[in-house]
């Protein structure tokens, strides 16, 4: 995973695996089928480990808002301690691989509905304990959160500043408002 992440799908010879890995090129082959197969298999890694449990833990113990919040808050802090900038896996992978493989592409796409999806019930839940105004379409600010939340990471590789990242948060969230006081209740 780290290999793949570090230099990309392209850059990452069959060489460097091996290394990585400590196997011989037909132990590899026997064990994983071959590059392409090892790198799904790291993506799906990568997705467990991070994106998932990520969704997973803050949907969890937190309240809805709350957890957005905190998921903006856990991406900014991993993007500015990226020393070696390297980035999210997963959209590294979106901006290489995707667009030439129908695999690798549904397995993205599918991560991303799924934290869209998080968004959307956070956003849903927020409205019914009364967090986030009844105002707010779920679904339209779910896709603008995926939208922040991709722009975040890929910003973060070239200028990975938390004024910045933060500056490209703040206002998504800001939509985020409790109810007016005042208003009647439908």
């Amino acid at each position: 995973m780290e290999c793949f992440w570090r230099r990309g799908y392209e850059a990452t010879s069959l060489r460097d695996l091996t290394a990585s890995m400590g196997l011989t090129a037909p132990s590899l082959y026997n064990a994983f089928g071959g590059k392409q197969e090892l790198f799904s298999r790291a993506l799906e890694r990568y997705l467990d480990r991070a994106t998932r449990d990520r969704l997973r833990r803050l949907e969890q113990s937190l309240a809805p808002k709350a957890a957005l919040h905190r998921f903006f808050a856990e991406i900014i802090e991993h993007s500015i301690s990226d020393r070696q900038r390297k980035g999210c896996f997963l959209v590294n992978s979106a901006l290489e691989i995707a667009p030439h493989d129908a695999e690798c592409r549904a397995v993205i796409a599918e991560q991303f509905n799924d934290i869209k999806a998080f968004f959307e019930r956070c956003i849903l839940k927020a409205q019914a304990d009364e967090t986030v105004s009844s105002e707010v379409d779920a679904g339209d600010t779910a896709h603008l959160l995926l939208g922040v939340l991709l722009g975040v990471r890929v910003l973060a590789r070239a200028k990975p500043e938390r004024a910045v990242l933060e500056g490209v948060v703040r206002p998504a969230l800001a939509m985020l408002k409790p109810p007016r006081k005042g208003k009647a209740k439908r």
